[in-house]
């Protein structure tokens, strides 16, 4: 099979986190394009050519949707991209509003080999540290579908098991109001007017948006107010 290009491979990976995000088999090219800051007629042209390909498959002004072989190479880029944030955080000092960015460099190196021995030498991880599932080598992968804090009702505590949003902005956002994966948050109001929620931890509570909580991934703490 040839080898696709940086940005071939960045659109498949692209598809795939819409799926996911969306519980959705299929996505539209306008969502593509936003996703990837692109003009809508440059996401057409290149998913014209991965349907060429027979990466992807949909009709004229239809939805997209990606084939098995689209669907395999766009999991091993992220998988690649898990395992070098990782590293990164956990044996090069980056923070996690850091890895991203430089992951997105690493995940392009074509080398299975260097792969296998980077999972190997991190001790086959599950999760990364934003909290996202690793996925494993078999290709067997399916979603975690874990509520956001904005699914919670009033009283109920969790604790935070992943984000959504991996911008560096967001990440730092999270790091200044003092959270970080497995903290415990108990949702103490919502608001209808703007939706924005008040929140517990720590010993202090504070406002949040609805944008952030829905981007924020927890699990509930059962039976604990």
């Amino acid at each position: 099979m040839k080898k696709l290009t940086k940005s071939e491979e960045d659109y498949l990976k692209a598809l795939f986190h819409l799926i996911e995000e969306q519980q959705n088999d299929e996505v539209g090219t306008n969502q593509v394009a936003q996703h990837l800051d692109v003009k809508p007629a440059s996401a057409s042209a290149m998913l014209k050519k991965l349907r060429k390909k027979s990466y992807i498959d949909f009709e004229k002004y239809g939805k997209i949707r990606l084939l098995p072989s689209g669907r395999n190479l766009a999991l091993d880029m992220v998988r690649k991209h898990r395992l070098w944030e990782t590293f990164l955080h956990e044996h090069m000092h980056f923070e996690w509003d850091e890895v991203h960015e430089v992951a997105e460099q690493l995940e392009h190196i074509d080398s299975e080999k260097l792969i296998e021995e980077l999972e190997r030498f991190l001790g086959h991880p599950k999760f990364d540290p934003h909290g996202d599932p690793i996925p494993p080598s078999s290709g067997k992968y399916q979603a975690l579908d874990k509520p956001s804090l904005a699914d919670l009702k009033v009283g109920e505590r969790c604790y935070i098991s992943a984000v959504n949003d991996h911008s560096s902005d967001f990440l730092r956002f999270v790091k200044e109001l003092g959270l970080a994966l497995s903290s415990e948050i108990k949702l103490e109001e919502t608001r209808d007017f703007d939706g924005s929620l008040l929140i517990s931890f720590d010993g202090k509570k504070i406002n949040v948006s609805r944008k952030f909580a829905q981007n924020v991934t927890v699990t509930r703490i059962p039976g604990k107010k």
